[in-house]
């Protein structure tokens, strides 16, 4: 499988373009703001044909460029309904007004097509199988992307994208509209603690990790783990 991701933009957040290989069908994970430019360049380094953009979430810094991307490859977007309506009101989404000259360098609005995402459902999409898992508590809509390991000569483990649910060392804020500290910790329980130490976690921002490193070293993975307890998420990512 190949995995060419990229911080994006103004808040850095990462855009990952997901195919069998080289030279075949992709997906594009949360093209942001500024990401139009970082996926054109990917697409043509490895040859790659976009059929679809899939989005963890619906905040702007996830979901600036889905305009400009779906048109360019006249392809669909996925998102969960909750998240929906943050493609074309992002200030409504966090709450607060932005700046004008930042609202002047982004595209609001929906691409022409978009489909609606449900927690458990097979995207079938580029030769690719992705579980989706609905993981709200940073947003109402957040969910994960998950590949399954592949056996073989060369075993393969499995990929969380995780979106703001999970990073390295750290989890979503919950501070924003439609953030919940309860819901991010069932999501946390019952999304990340089941999966295999060898996942490879890679999240909407900062480098990638493992569910086993995570499970050993995160505090608020590991204190998920211990049972119910105060929770108070940082306030990280949009």
């Amino acid at each position: 499988m190949l995995i060419a991701g990229f911080p994006a933009g103004a808040w850095g957040t990462n855009c990952y373009l997901v195919a069998p290989a080289a030279g075949e069908e992709c997906v594009i994970v949360d093209p942001g703001h500024q990401a139009a430019e970082g996926v054109a360049e990917a697409v043509a380094k490895h040859r790659l044909k976009p059929v679809a953009v899939i989005l963890t979430h619906g905040h702007i810094d996830h979901v600036a460029s889905v305009v400009p991307v779906c048109g360019a490859h006249d392809v669909p977007a996925w998102i969960h309904p909750a998240d929906r309506y943050m493609m074309s009101d992002p200030e409504k989404a966090l709450g607060r007004a932005f700046g004008a000259q930042l609202m002047g360098e982004l595209t609001v609005g929906e691409p022409s097509d978009v489909h609606e995402l449900t927690d458990g459902s097979l995207l079938k999409l580029a030769g690719l199988e992705l579980t989706v898992s609905h993981a709200p508590g940073h947003t109402k809509g957040s969910v994960t992307f998950r590949t399954p390991a592949t056996g073989g000569e060369r075993d393969i483990p499995p990929v969380l994208f995780s979106g703001d649910l999970l990073f390295a060392g750290s989890v979503g804020r919950t501070d924003l509209p439609g953030g919940d500290p309860a819901e991010m910790l069932e999501s946390l329980a019952r999304v990340c603690l089941p999966l295999d130490d060898s996942t490879v976690v890679l999240s909407g921002h900062g480098p990638q990790t493992t569910i086993g490193r995570e499970r050993a070293t995160n505090p608020y993975l590991r204190e998920v783990a211990a049972g119910p307890g105060s929770f108070e998420p940082p306030r990280r990512g949009m």
